[in-house]
């Protein structure tokens, strides 16, 4: 399976759940997220990093499910102790019912190929499809950042990049505490050039980009507005912490309906007027705007984000 054949999926927000915590999974089994993850690294602690694989096993294989579409687990990263099992346990014990893994502090393209390896070795055990469950990998550090061409062509299985905001900060020695939010005293935007290093490898690859946490989970107003920044520049979701941030959220990451009818209107207009019937013109106008082929790539673009989130005829997205 290549990249650009893993199965289509929607992550307008991605909701990070602690393994170690009944109490939280449970409460996110009816949340309104496009995906979630069961989280065995930063979330959960040293002593119980062993029992929490357990607790989401269980998780994944209890009746009730999640209403979340894509459902993942983060194990921990390679320069721990507990990848190795993290793996074999969850995958053995519910790898049918795990859509993606994803990677925490990648940092070389010879992580997610090891990831890869060990996870077909499972999947050949435990009778899974190989192949069939996808990989998301967080850059992390300045390492992952230097290193992000090669890791988003590491493994058919990658489904998307990550930018985990924390780590990267902390490894660059940026000023501030707030996980996710602009550093104090920085005019401009910290993230700007680490978010279009990710977007640009994830796209040249085929693969979405997602944006790191906000760790302020009642400053809505601040959650808005890094996710509207990252949003403007294409990426297709972002990591919540709290399901006050799953509405701002989705509708960060989803076409305004305005928005959406133009490109509707663009890809119409377009399409007949570079008809034969239309006299076959290269270049028009619509709403006072020229149009061209480069014009149609954006309104395309535009109307497939507006689609998988639910905005059809009639329909209001979620």
């Amino acid at each position: 399976m290549t990249a650009s054949s893993r199965p289509a999926r929607v992550r307008r927000t991605v909701l990070a759940v602690p393994g170690s915590s009944d109490r939280f999974i449970a409460k996110a089994r009816g949340l309104g997220v496009d995906a979630l993850f069961l989280d065995l690294e930063d979330a959960v602690a040293p002593p119980v990093k062993a029992e929490s694989r357990a607790r989401i096993v269980a998780a994944l294989n209890a009746p009730e499910g999640f209403a979340a579409p894509t459902v993942t687990v983060r194990v921990n990263d390679w320069s721990t102790p507990w990848t190795f099992r993290d793996v074999v346990e969850v995958v053995s014990g519910a790898g049918a019912n795990i859509d993606c893994l994803v990677m925490p502090k990648v940092t070389a393209a010879s992580e997610v190929k090891a990831l890869d390896l060990l996870l077909t070795q499972v999947e050949h055990e435990a009778g899974l499809p190989v192949g069939g469950i996808g990989l998301e990998v967080q850059i992390e550090d300045a390492l992952g950042l230097l290193h992000v061409a090669a890791i988003a062509g590491a493994s058919p299985r990658l489904e998307s990049l990550v930018f985990g905001p924390g780590d990267f900060m902390a490894s660059l020695g940026m000023g501030g505490l707030n996980v996710g939010a602009q550093p104090a005293g920085y005019p401009a935007d910290a993230f700007h050039h680490v978010l279009m290093s990710i977007l640009v490898a994830a796209r040249a690859h085929g693969l979405q980009a997602i944006d790191g946490p906000f760790v302020a989970i009642r400053d809505t107003a601040g959650f808005e507005a890094a996710a509207a920044r990252s949003a403007a520049l294409g990426y297709d979701g972002k990591w919540v912490l709290h399901p006050h941030q799953v509405a701002p959220g989705n509708a960060a990451y989803t076409p305004a309906p305005g928005d959406f009818e133009r490109a509707r209107r663009i890809m119409d207009a377009y399409a007949a007027a570079t008809s034969v019937a239309g006299g076959a013109t290269g270049a028009i106008v619509v709403d006072d705007e020229m149009v061209d082929e480069a014009g149609v790539k954006l309104a395309s673009a535009l109307l497939a984000r507006g689609q998988a989130a639910g905005l059809l005829a009639g329909k209001e997205p979620s």
